[in-house]
């Protein structure tokens, strides 16, 4: 499954010289929790609750240059502090992904750098958005749409296998996966894609291959 099959196209954005208030009201006007920040179609960062809540903050006290260095990194950054715009508050560089990309792929971003969205982009061009409740429906998917991307998309496109030596059968989203494959590099990439079909959360691999054929060099005893 590819981010364009989860993604929501009508995405609402931001520019540069909007005001922090208006961004916010929009915000709880759409039941969104950030947006991306665009000049014309080009995304050049994002804005989120959290980027606003920093407004609620005040500069800490600091006493001394050892006392500004024990908690670096803990305070908030002033320019953000002293935000009136989207463009002074923003997050940026934006962290994109395009359509093409695996699902699987973009929950990874999203786990690895604490985020809750990802614009997606083609040719440097908004298309899209997907967040973490996106990916959260496509795990929930049927079984029978579950089996069907690894028939089609996982073990024919991607691997070339032909889908009737793998017999695939998914119930509650665990895959069994049956029938004789080339050898076991190709039963564990197999194996390795199915991993990352969302809704699948478990695997019964009866995969089996022939065995290697031994030299005669090999076969003899030193």
């Amino acid at each position: 499954m590819k981010v364009s099959d989860v993604m929501t196209k009508k995405v609402f954005t931001a520019t540069r010289d909007m005001p922090l208030r208006i961004v916010a009201t929009r915000m709880l006007e759409y039941g969104i929790s950030g947006m991306p920040v665009v000049d014309g179609k080009r995304v050049v960062g994002v804005i989120s609750e959290t980027d606003i809540l920093f407004k609620e903050r005040s500069a800490p006290d600091r006493h001394g240059l050892v006392d500004w260095l024990v908690h670096y990194g803990e305070d908030p950054p002033a320019a953000k502090l002293a935000a009136r715009t989207v463009g002074e508050a923003m997050t940026t560089p934006a962290v994109t992904i395009a359509p093409g990309k695996r699902v699987a792929d973009a929950a990874e971003l999203m786990l690895d750098l604490s985020i809750d969205r990802l614009p997606v982009v083609e040719a440097e061009e908004l298309v899209g958005i997907v967040t973490r409740a996106d990916l959260v429906r496509a795990f929930t998917r049927a079984d029978g749409e579950i089996e069907r991307e690894i028939r089609e998309d996982v073990i024919l496109k991607t691997l070339w296998v032909a889908p009737s030596r793998v017999k695939v059968a998914v119930h509650d989203g665990r895959v069994t996966l049956e029938g004789r494959v080339d050898n076991q590099g190709v039963a564990e990439q197999i194996v390795d894609f199915v991993e990352k079909v969302p809704g699948v959360v478990e695997i019964d691999p009866k995969l089996t291959w022939p065995r290697e054929k031994r030299s005669a060099q090999e076969a003899t005893p030193a």
